[in-house]
């Protein structure tokens, strides 16, 4: 943002980076749809960026920490 800021881009929203820190591989069917799934009962817009070994989903900076709460619930649930 600081940057963005120095330099003169316009900006809407301020997005924070939540990286999981599983293993996401291939296999993981339905990994992606069951994170978007506890942020969209939430009411939390998201983008997912699946990599190779982890995914990162990016929430806007305001949802953040409801995000995380949200995605710990869904780890709880499932271990």
């Amino acid at each position: 943002q600081s940057v963005a800021d120095a330099e003169g881009f316009a900006y809407e929203t301020v997005f924070n980076c939540i990286t999981c820190e599983i293993h996401s591989s291939l296999e993981a069917v339905g990994l992606t749809a069951a994170m978007s799934k506890a942020l969209t009962e939430q009411g939390i817009s998201s983008n997912v960026i699946a990599a190779f070994y982890h995914d990162h989903i990016f929430v806007p900076q305001v949802d953040a920490k409801r995000a995380i709460a949200a995605l710990k619930a869904l780890t709880a649930e499932h271990s």
